[in-house]
């Protein structure tokens, strides 16, 4: 994530539950995602799962920003 986002983040985790919730499924997803990654070969159905996570992971990501696009506001 940039920066700037990064840095809101920090601000209003403690203060914001949904954002909160984001934040730590990103983290959980990005942490998976970096198993298969290490991996040498995958099956078709792991490769699957990894897309599914990218695909959450990015879905996760816009939820974050949307929370952080009010705080940006103000």
């Amino acid at each position: 994530m940039e920066e700037a986002a990064e840095v809101l983040i920090k601000k209003y985790i403690d203060r914001d539950e949904e954002l909160r919730k984001y934040v730590r499924d990103h983290e959980k997803i990005e942490a998976d995602l970096e198993q298969y990654n290490k991996r040498i070969y995958l099956t078709a159905e792991e490769e699957i799962e990894r897309k599914n996570l990218q695909k959450r992971k990015l879905r996760g990501k816009e939820q974050i920003y949307k929370i952080l696009a009010k705080y940006r506001e103000k």
